[in-house]
């Protein structure tokens, strides 16, 4: 048995798991998602044991999706001698860094450790003290994280610590880029990150016409899109999926969140009927309205139901670049688009989808019942795309992918 497996051996011995059964189920649901092997983008040579515990710092850090918006999610380990002696991640803004957490857990011991971070330490002063500071000042000899900053107010870590003469790795795993794709949007755009979730029939059809309730995928392909929703700041639909489909939205429990979470209802020309269950009152949730300004007249008696929030459209069409910014404004980080057919495709066609999570159902739709897929849209460019993530779900087929950046275009 190698020292990093015995360290995790005595971790887990201490019993440090979470107490929320919600999020254990949501850490499972992390793990079922994410890459199945810890692979390196960058080029530093890693030992298998600093390999493992930088994946444990970054299962950690899976554990704030959901509550640590607007900061990203962060895991820290402390090892010392092939002993884990102190560990944490981040649980929302204002609370203690992952870093400070598990620097709190190991007292003296941190003295001589080696710190594996998810994050590059952040070197800034905010609600809380610079976490590469404290690592140096408790006589950490050696850190090793997952990504690096994106958010240049706090960034300049890395390079702090090896000022301070620590040794210090940029592992560069994809796995922890991951974790922070949102975060990296965010801080790096005017709009929230944008993930789309599709699903649809082997044909290609969406969903059939008529409203019908009926679930098109499986029970694990449902769990996989309530994990979705935890981790993202908002879910949004457009009009259209609300008047036909009437879905709830919720997350649960949605009271127990650290971060508001938020149902968004993008409108073209004409409001939502007041009896959607969509309007309805949920304790930790509200509901926003996205609608174009020259048709605040028509959305006047929804404002009494919910936050209706008015933004420039194209004549009397909403612009869904505007009305991003908007959400943006409001606080809200990140966004699962799950449709209908029409705002997925605006999104895709103006570029500002971010990540796409595909689901295949072994099911034919056909005839007038089908509504048509995506790729009758001759708007759409789907040559910036790569997938990431292809498996099974049951007897679904997943498929996630991501666009490509410019570098990654500019290579092929």
């Amino acid at each position: 048995m190698t020292s990093a497996r015995r360290a995790e051996r005595c971790w887990r011995a201490r019993g440090r798991s979470t107490r929320l059964v919600r999020r254990r189920w949501r850490r499972s649901c992390w793990r079922g998602r994410s890459v199945p092997r810890v692979e390196r983008s960058g080029t530093a040579m890693l030992s298998e044991d600093d390999l493992h515990h930088l994946r444990h710092a970054c299962t950690l850090a899976a554990r704030g999706l959901g509550d640590v918006s607007p900061n990203p999610p962060v895991g820290a380990v402390l090892v010392r001698d092939g002993e884990v002696v102190g560990a944490g991640w981040h649980h929302g803004a204002g609370l203690p860094h992952a870093e400070v957490e598990a620097l709190s857990q190991a007292g003296e011991r941190a003295r001589g450790a080696t710190a594996y971070v998810s994050l590059e330490p952040c070197n800034h002063y905010g609600r809380t003290g610079p976490c590469a500071r404290a690592l140096a000042e408790r006589g950490v000899v050696r850190v090793v994280f997952g990504a690096r900053d994106p958010n240049a107010r706090a960034a300049g870590g890395a390079e702090y610590l090896r000022g301070a003469g620590i040794e210090t790795v940029d592992a560069g795993l994809r796995e922890a880029q991951r974790l922070i794709e949102a975060f990296s949007v965010a801080a790096t755009s005017s709009r929230p990150y944008v993930a789309l979730k599709m699903a649809a029939a082997v044909n290609g059809a969406i969903a059939a016409r008529g409203g019908s309730r009926r679930w098109l995928t499986g029970e694990e392909a449902r769990a996989l899109v309530r994990a979705l929703r935890i981790e993202h700041d908002a879910v949004m639909v457009g009009a259209g999926t609300v008047r036909v489909d009437d879905p709830q939205l919720t997350v649960r429990p949605a009271h127990a969140r650290r971060v508001p979470y938020r149902r968004v209802v993008a409108c073209e020309r004409d409001p939502i009927p007041l009896d959607r269950r969509v309007l309805r009152a949920d304790e930790g949730v509200e509901t926003v309205i996205l609608a174009p300004r020259a048709r605040a007249a028509a959305f006047a008696e929804l404002e009494q139901a919910a936050h209706v929030c008015y933004v420039e459209g194209e004549g009397e069409r909403l612009d869904l670049a505007a009305a991003l910014d908007a959400l943006k404004s409001m606080g809200i980080q990140s966004v699962l688009c799950e449709g209908g057919p029409t705002l997925a495709a605006g999104l895709l066609a103006r570029g500002l989808v971010d990540r796409l999570h595909w689901l295949t159902a072994p099911a034919l739709i056909a005839g007038a019942q089908a509504v048509p897929s995506l790729a009758a849209s001759e708007e759409l460019d789907v040559s910036g795309w790569c997938f990431d993530e292809v498996r099974a779900l049951g007897d679904d087929a997943y498929l996630s992918g991501r666009l490509r950046t410019e570098e990654e275009c500019s290579r092929d």
